[in-house]
């Protein structure tokens, strides 16, 4: 396999203009992009961490059953398969109300390092619905001297992101991210 050449890093990604999910995704890229390359903020995984933690719970109790019922074959086994089916079943449970309520359709969480051991946390998430045009933004940040929470918001057309040719505008997802990204700095200043 070649090295990648640092000119296929900056080729704009065409992406298929019709498809929504490619089209949210790709938006989602170019927003965490401007975040952790403008902005200098270190991205954090602690959201995808706690996601694989929870499926990695769920495989290794899969794991155990196949690996129980292999050297205690079925009538013995039966009281652990139902233990570890019951455990897969709620660890999936589990899942489904991790990434409802705490992702939230959260793609990138950036720390900003702001001097302090205390860091400011940014999130972003997006949401698309699945017939609709409308691409809604919202920049979350959380003030580490005060804990307040702040939360800017914009919601336009995919068009407004995406040319004719299929590609990302980086330049206006710059620019949009960086009005939502000012508009919450200058609301901390003014408390």
């Amino acid at each position: 396999m070649a090295p990648k050449d640092s000119k296929d890093d900056n080729k704009p990604v065409k992406i298929n203009k019709w498809d929504g999910s490619a089209v949210k995704n790709a938006i989602d890229d170019a927003v965490k992009e401007v975040l952790t390359k403008k902005y200098n903020y270190v991205e954090s995984f602690s959201l995808m961490d706690g996601r694989l933690t929870i499926c990695g719970i769920a495989v290794g109790v899969a794991m155990f059953a196949l690996l129980w019922d292999f050297l205690y074959p079925f009538p013995q086994s039966r009281p652990i398969l139902i233990f570890c089916v019951s455990t897969y079943f709620v660890m999936m449970g589990i899942l489904t109300l991790y990434t409802t309520y705490k992702e939230k359709g959260i793609f990138v969480v950036a720390s900003q390092k702001n001097g302090s051991k205390k860091e400011n946390i940014w999130e972003a998430s997006s949401y698309l619905k699945k017939y609709d045009d409308k691409y809604k933004l919202v920049l979350c940040c959380y003030d580490a001297k005060t804990g307040a929470r702040r939360e800017a918001n914009i919601k336009k057309s995919v068009a407004s992101f995406v040319d004719t040719n299929g590609t990302v505008v980086t330049d206006i997802v710059e620019t949009e991210v960086g009005k939502l990204h000012n508009s919450l700095l200058s609301e901390r200043k003014e408390k």
